[in-house]
């Protein structure tokens, strides 16, 4: 989580195993795409960072935040991954949409954790505006992605 003492894309390099040996699957929500285009480019930057191959990141797409608990189930019923990432961006509005959509996805996110056999990383921006949002995907407090990316080798070596 980013704060003013956290800068999301800042982490100790040595501390991330090689994933040169790691399949990765990224689930990808449509909407806010400005955003979650910037969140897919820094996890895609950071897996092959750390020596991820191209052919072994997966990404799919979805239409909303919502769906992003389905593609994930998708990919670890297709198997053959060592992590799932899912990137979205929920901005809030003037209806309680954006409670249902936050509480759902990381309510499916949950228990997709806890009932799989690989980790699910929980890449779901829910930010109050889109300028946080923005800080966020690549800003002055760093990409969502980054950090995703290498939460999701952290926890494939696990």
């Amino acid at each position: 989580m980013a704060t003013e003492l956290h800068h999301l894309s800042d982490y100790d390099l040595k501390s991330v195993p090689d994933a040169s040996n790691m399949c990765f699957g990224i689930v990808v929500s449509e909407w806010n795409d400005e955003i979650t285009g910037a969140l897919l480019d820094g996890a895609l930057n950071t897996l092959k960072k750390h020596g991820a191959i191209p052919e072994n990141i997966h990404v799919k797409t979805v239409p909303g935040s919502f769906e992003l608990v389905y593609g994930a189930h998708q990919m670890i019923l297709n198997g053959g991954y060592d992590a799932i990432i899912i990137l979205g961006c929920v901005i809030r509005g003037g209806t309680p949409h954006f409670d249902y959509i936050c509480q759902g996805v990381t309510s499916g996110i949950s228990r997709l954790n806890a009932t799989s056999e690989i980790p699910i990383i929980y890449g779901l921006l829910t930010t109050e505006n889109l300028q946080q949002a923005k800080d966020r995907s690549g800003g002055c407090l760093g990409n969502k992605g980054d950090e995703c990316a290498v939460v999701a080798i952290k926890m494939a070596k696990f």
